[in-house]
């Protein structure tokens, strides 16, 4: 699907580029999705949910939350950078399905500040927040990194992902920051 859609773009996707790039047959498609919709949607839910295991996997802890955020953002822009075309279907194609692609994309980005709202707001070395980081701060920030990341494809840099790192950290020491 990522293939397919990069080469045509997901308007222009026909069913038929998508089993020659999976190089199964339509009946194999049809037993797994409905849509090429339904097959994009399971796509972007598979690709995001790997890489907030990536996420998950890059923390200590028993390290400082500040620490863990820092690894944790470093690995994902790794993750992202790994796959340049599996990107711009993810981050930009996937709106193309309006309201079903809206609803996959807001699921992870809750899914993705849930997870970073355990990460700074819990008790771990001893390194307790004063005041925790609400929801609307850490789905806000999510929506800052995906700006980041879509700047980064519409420039053609997604190769470069590595180093949007450091502005995303410094993002979220910011809002972290002033709610100590």
């Amino acid at each position: 699907m990522a293939q397919a859609v990069a080469a045509k773009g997901y308007a222009d996707t026909t069913i038929a580029d998508i089993v020659r790039e999976a190089a199964v047959s339509r009946r194999t498609f049809y037993e797994y999705f409905n849509t090429k919709a339904d097959c994009l949607i399971a796509l972007y839910t598979a690709a995001s949910h790997n890489a907030l295991d990536v996420l998950r996997n890059a923390i200590d802890p028993a390290r400082p939350w500040q620490v863990q955020i820092e690894s944790a953002i470093h690995a994902y822009f790794g993750c992202l950078a790994q796959n340049p075309v599996l990107m711009r279907t993810l981050f930009i194609e996937i709106l193309g399905l309006g309201s079903p692609g809206l609803a996959a994309r807001r699921q992870v980005n809750a899914e993705i500040a849930d997870f970073m709202l355990k990460v700074i707001n819990s008790d771990t070395g001893g390194h307790k927040r004063a005041s925790p980081l609400t929801a609307d701060m850490a789905i806000a920030v999510v929506g800052g990194i995906n700006e980041l990341v879509l700047q980064a494809i519409e420039q053609e840099r997604v190769t470069e992902l590595a180093q949007m790192a450091d502005p995303a950290i410094r993002l979220i020491r910011a809002v972290t920051r002033e709610a100590d």
